[in-house]
């Protein structure tokens, strides 16, 4: 963790880490957080409303985070920036208007569990539309482009109207059908989802034992995610990938084990076990794998578990940096045998399995997982 620490202290003085201090937020820090719907929250004089700033380690200041509340019956300040954002609804239920400047205004409605996308520098404004207050996370590109430009004023109010992420057009936050295989992806265009706890998957069993995994791409962001749901008593294969990708538990309980690859594959076998990192999730719970580190997430609840994922990696705008990281667009599908970033089933340190099943015996869970037999 110490070297994670070092990195923080010294983004202390970039531009991204200025601006957060200059809105006056809390910063909250770690490989992941339990829980979001606990973080303190603080009054946010410029957006309205309160919020917190999360930097978590393995986003090497690639993705940035933030956690906001609406409070009941009330709104934020309207706003438009240079940055992707999509927004996860934690708690509550309201709408949002969106518009390009001078434009017409287009409302669509939102609830727990509701995702989607302002598309880049349209205005927008987000409502509370109940007695409760309204909790949403934010997972942004805030980080690179104030770094970047340096300059908050032209960050937030540059005039510039991009017409080709959106047009005005009628329909464009509804949830679409367009769903289609690309590579080794299921991928689905749409730039509004009404419930990622609900929506269906599609089978990825390349990623671990009773996978389903759907891809989502929203406003032609070069930032886009993915939903994945696996059953009680198993967990995915372990495997890498580029910085600042950020997962939201959704359902169930487990815990993810992360460590840097230059452990190698077996670390409890090797003797680094206490250079692994564990983080435990439930509803609410964030977390971030570090660029290069193997992670891998267990269900040890009584129900099937529920991820939400933000991150870099779009298929249909990629970004270089991220492909690059990640080796390659389907690494993490493929298996380290076969030039991949996954980690087969029978080539992972037995005490992962041991410890996983102890964990079950604990919670009263019985192991799903299939036999294996170890290389």
């Amino acid at each position: 963790m110490n070297e994670f620490k070092d990195i923080v202290a010294a983004l202390q003085n970039s531009a991204y880490q200025q601006w957060v201090k200059s809105e006056g937020l809390p910063l909250v820090e770690g490989y992941g957080l339990e829980d979001v719907r606990e973080v303190k929250l603080a009054p946010w004089a410029r957006m309205g409303g309160k919020g917190a700033v999360i930097y978590l380690y393995g986003s090497e200041a690639f993705s940035g985070m933030y956690v906001a509340e609406i409070p009941p019956g009330g709104s934020l300040a309207p706003e438009r920036h240079i940055y992707d954002e999509i927004i996860y609804i934690v708690e509550g239920i309201g709408a949002t208007e969106v518009w390009q400047e001078g434009g017409k205004k287009h409302l669509f409605e939102w609830k727990k569990g509701s995702l989607f996308s302002p598309p880049l520098n349209t205005w927008h404004r987000l409502f509370n539309g109940g007695r409760e207050p309204v909790r949403f996370l934010a997972v942004t590109s805030a980080p690179m482009v104030m770094d970047l430009y340096r300059n908050p004023e032209f960050v937030f109010n540059c005039p510039f109207v991009f017409s080709e992420r959106f047009d005005g057009e009628q329909g464009y936050f509804e949830a679409s059908n367009k769903r289609y295989r690309k590579g080794l992806a299921n991928l689905w265009e749409t730039n509004f989802i009404p419930d990622v706890r609900e929506t269906r998957l599609e089978s990825e069993e390349k990623k671990g034992s009773g996978v389903n995994i759907t891809m989502y791409e929203m406003a032609g962001n070069a930032m886009a995610g993915h939903i994945s749901d696996w059953p009680a008593g198993r967990y995915h294969k372990a495997h890498y990938h580029g910085p600042g990708a950020i997962l939201v538990g959704l359902q169930s309980s487990g815990y993810v084990l992360l460590w840097s690859k230059d452990l190698g594959l077996r670390p409890y076998e090797k003797g680094y076990g206490d250079r692994v990192v564990e983080v435990r999730w439930h509803e609410g719970g964030v977390y971030c794998p570090p660029g290069g580190w193997f992670h891998q997430h267990f269900n040890t609840g009584p129900v099937p578990a529920r991820h939400l994922a933000i991150r870099f990696g779009s298929r249909l705008y990629p970004a270089g940096f991220y492909t690059t990281a990640k080796r390659q667009d389907d690494g993490v599908v493929i298996s380290i045998k076969n030039g991949g970033t996954m980690i087969d089933y029978e080539d992972e340190d037995p005490e992962i399995r041991r410890r996983f099943e102890s964990e079950l015996k604990k919670a009263g869970v019985p192991c799903e997982m299939p036999p294996v037999v170890y290389n």
